[in-house]
């Protein structure tokens, strides 16, 4: 509904296509535009907290504390220029005035969502970028043992996101997940697929849909094991990698970075010894459960596409009721 989703289109619409937005409308003066401030209205929050994870960080510090000062930070100079203290967001992600901003990443997958081989030979390009971006003030060795401990908390995070999800997808494939995919309303898309079926990685029909087709994650109408585990990973798992990508360790740990992948995945597990444990006890004492019928309608999902499409065109998904390709970003 859009009033939930006024954050997500207040960025995920024009803004990210138009030069204002960086450069300010009344104003378009590069020397504001350079600044980190300039990348805070949209970078930052719990499932993108880039800004959050600069702030805290060494380089964050320094910025915030020098900022007013011209001799530390003199944002008249260009950015291949700029004789500055310390690295503002601009001055990594556009280094030189580029502005492709994923240029100077590393590897990213899905803001870290997702598992990878992060030393792999396909990233090797993108990673000795990165190293490059760094060596303008540090030696390339402290750049690579950096990125190194990047690798290895991205790795542990993978570990306890494949546990989690494995705890509900075992749940659910026992048929203890409830409320299950057939009870709830449609998602998004007007599907009634497992929410984290993702991509091809469950296969058959009792995941829900056919081979390859994917679920959509859900925030609401949905098992709390599965909510569970889309924090643990959407949130949490990107505190991490976006902590160790910005120097901001703590953030990495402490701030519901490991430590909240450590609780959720403890949760998903006491969620699930508690499910077998009730079906245990219903079924000894012939209990049969039937889930309540406002799983069915999700409250105010009705105002969902999902809904409507099912009501108006049976048998479709949002997904067959596109034309072409990008057809879903101006509809």
């Amino acid at each position: 509904p859009p009033g939930d989703t006024a954050g997500c289109t207040f960025c995920h619409t024009s803004p990210e296509e138009r030069c204002s937005t960086c450069h300010q409308r009344h104003q378009f003066n590069p020397a504001v535009a350079r600044k980190s401030e300039q990348c805070k209205t949209c970078h930052w929050g719990k499932d993108h907290r880039d800004w959050e994870a600069y702030d805290i960080s060494i380089h964050g510090t320094v910025y915030q504390v020098n900022k007013w000062d011209p001799t530390q930070f003199d944002m008249s100079k260009k950015l291949a220029d700029a004789d500055y203290v310390g690295p503002t967001c601009q001055y990594c992600h556009m280094r030189g005035g580029h502005h492709n901003v994923q240029r100077l990443s590393t590897v990213y997958t899905s803001m870290g969502m997702s598992n990878a081989d992060r030393g792999a030979p396909l990233w090797k390009e993108k990673r000795d970028t990165w190293v490059s971006a760094c060596d303008d003030c540090h030696s390339p060795r402290f750049a690579r043992e950096n990125l190194q401990a990047m690798d290895e908390a991205c790795k542990d995070a993978g570990l306890k996101y494949t546990e989690t999800f494995k705890v509900a997808e075992n749940l659910m494939l026992d048929g203890m997940g409830e409320p299950m995919p057939k009870d709830l309303a449609p998602d998004w898309s007007g599907q009634h697929i497992w929410s984290l079926k993702i991509g091809a990685y469950h296969e058959g029909p009792k995941y829900g849909g056919k081979k390859g087709e994917s679920g959509e994650f859900r925030m609401s109408n949905c098992s709390d094991i599965e909510r569970v585990c889309f924090e643990s990973v959407g949130y949490w798992m990107t505190y991490i990698f976006k902590g160790m990508a910005h120097g901001s360790w703590n953030d990495a740990t402490y701030c519901d970075g490991s430590f909240g992948m450590d609780r959720w995945l403890v949760k998903a597990k006491a969620a699930s010894e508690q499910a077998r444990r009730f079906t245990a006890l219903e079924k000894k004492a012939g209990i049969n459960w039937v889930p309540s019928e406002f799983w069915r309608k999700g409250d105010y999902l009705d105002q969902l596409s999902g809904m409507k499409i099912v009501k108006e065109f049976p048998g479709k998904t949002i997904f067959d009721l596109c034309p072409e390709p990008g057809w879903l970003d101006t509809h």
